[in-house]
């Protein structure tokens, strides 16, 4: 549950391409300011990479990582699923994004158990 904080919840669907996810590719920082991830490409799919960890004593650590499958609703809205390999769990994600701000909100229990993560692009 703490990674999922990370993408809104973090952690990420449908069918992934590389192109459903160049509105979010790049660098972000959580809103706490105590995560900066790094969203790209992996195969099919799209990852979610913790880069740079202020406070680990939470369990979150540099490496760790979501695997998403997205699908693009419009508007720079992507939805679908997200995988945490570290904890074995799956999560449905929402993620809008207008290229310097980002939003997601990561669900589990059916969509009965939500967390919404504001992000801001890195420079």
């Amino acid at each position: 549950m703490r990674f999922l904080s990370l993408l809104a919840a973090s952690g990420l669907i449908l069918s992934a391409t590389a192109a459903s996810a160049n509105t979010i590719d790049g660098t972000w920082m959580r809103g706490d300011g105590n995560a900066r991830v790094r969203i790209a490409p992996c195969g099919d799919k799209v990852c979610a990479t913790n880069v740079w960890i202020g406070d680990t004593s939470n369990g979150e650590e540099v490496g760790d990582r979501l695997i998403m499958t997205l699908a693009p609703e419009g508007g720079g809205r992507l939805a679908g699923t997200a995988f945490d390999p570290k904890r074995q769990r799956s999560y449905n994600i929402i993620i809008t994004s207008n290229g310097q701000q980002m939003s997601t909100k990561g669900c589990i229990l059916g969509r009965l158990l939500c967390r919404e993560v504001t992000w801001t692009a890195a420079r």
